[in-house]
């Protein structure tokens, strides 16, 4: 944990309740989906290219992919209800990449893939313990984006749906973080003012600044496990050298017990 001056027990002081983020703050996703990937580029093995290359690859795919797909409309409304779509969909560019037209194939990779990231997915060890103190005092929502039916049947898998009082899934909602709207309907549904809201999130664009935007208290998630295979950097997400900073810097959360009093 960074340093925790006076004014920051303050405005923890006024917190009522505390949303999280789900992938990578409550479970690791980034973890899983690498493991996913290996086990579906092994299972469905492609000509010439070694696991290691097409995870490569994949992850090439993924960082051009990725930020345009809010921009392809009709594909990213069919992302909203179910990421199956989007998913081959990036297979299918991950084989055209090293010159394999096979849609069958990127099919297979596909469903293998989503089976075994779901497979792997796990909370981080503090996770349940921080989330079940945290309930006996505290009003518990979730904020994710994602697809409505991956973000589902993340949080069955992984148990937790009984924790959270308010779950607001992107995909379901149609619009999702950074937007003020999903903000607004957060603090909506347990009729609290911004500052005495907790956000708790690993993405700074996504949970962290948005939220500091609207008036509410922050817990930036920084852990080394959160980086993608298209990411060449080692370790979480940099700390922004200017602008709005979070209230507090954690790597675990259970250090967010003692300030809320849990």
């Amino acid at each position: 944990m960074f340093p925790v001056d006076s004014s920051v027990v303050e405005k923890f002081s006024q917190v009522k309740a505390v949303y999280f983020d789900l992938d990578d703050t409550l479970c690791g996703y980034w973890t899983a989906s690498k493991a996913g990937l290996r086990t579906a580029f092994d299972q469905n093995p492609v000509e010439g290219k070694t696991t290691d290359e097409m995870i490569g690859v994949w992850g090439q795919v993924f960082r051009e992919f990725s930020p345009e797909l809010k921009d392809q409309t009709k594909l990213f409304h069919e992302y909203l209800t179910s990421g199956t779509v989007t998913r081959t969909h990036q297979m299918q560019l991950t084989l055209l990449r090293v010159g394999i037209d096979d849609m069958e194939l990127a099919h297979s990779l596909s469903f293998a893939y989503m089976v075994e990231r779901d497979r792997n997915l796990k909370l981080f060890p503090e996770s349940l313990e921080t989330i079940q103190r945290l309930r006996i005092k505290y009003p518990l929502g979730l904020i994710t984006n994602g697809p409505a039916d991956i973000q589902n049947q993340e949080v069955d898998t992984l148990g937790i749906r009984s924790y959270f009082d308010n779950i607001f899934i992107e995909g379901e909602m149609r619009i999702g973080k950074p937007h003020a709207s999903v903000f607004e309907k957060a603090a909506n549904a347990v009729g609290l003012l911004p500052h005495q809201l907790l956000m708790v999130g690993n993405s700074f664009g996504h949970d962290i600044k948005p939220a500091i935007e609207y008036g509410w208290v922050t817990a930036w998630v920084r852990r080394d496990t959160d980086v993608p295979p298209s990411s060449a950097n080692i370790g979480p997400e940099p700390i922004p050298t200017s602008g709005p900073m979070p209230d507090l810097i954690i790597g675990d959360l259970a250090e967010l017990l003692p300030l809320l009093g849990a």
